[in-house]
């Protein structure tokens, strides 16, 4: 991005609290997937030493909404992106440093095309949620919607 334009990750961390509060790091924001990190913080531990399973979700939730805004920066003078619903599953002990990746369960251009028809569209963005060595510790599936500002 340009000096004056912020990244999507300077935006997240601007307008949505948690994420800030969590020193997410943003490691791509694009429109075909977002990365993103949640480090290693004894603040934000469970009682097993690992991140919080709140901790997690935000981060996956986080991932699913960079790349909502990258997919759609076009259309935020039109329509406001919005999560509907959200479901999580746990599948290993997370440990140390996480990494959750998203990516759009539907083409950008389906969307907009129901947006364009004056449908509120509705689509999954899919997350994967990794520890260091690779092991898949959590998948998300966030369902979002763009409502039209009219």
């Amino acid at each position: 991005m340009t000096g004056t334009t912020p990244s999507i990750g300077e935006l997240l961390a601007a307008t949505v609290p948690m994420a800030r509060t969590l020193g997410l790091e943003y490691l791509e924001t694009s429109p075909e997937r977002a990365v993103l990190r949640l480090p290693d913080q004894p603040d934000y531990h469970n009682h097993v030493g690992g991140p919080h399973a709140g901790a997690m979700f935000t981060l996956a939730e986080s991932a699913s909404g960079c790349i909502v805004l990258a997919a759609f920066s076009d259309q935020l003078s039109r329509a406001v992106p919005l999560a509907v619903r959200a479901e999580i599953a746990y599948r290993k002990l997370a440990m140390g440093p996480v990494t959750a990746t998203a990516v759009l369960g539907r083409p950008a251009a389906d969307v907009v095309a129901e947006l364009d028809r004056g449908e509120r569209p509705e689509f999954p963005v899919t997350v994967e949620i990794t520890r260091e060595d690779g092991a898949v510790t959590g998948e998300m599936t966030v369902v979002w919607t763009l409502r039209p500002n009219s």
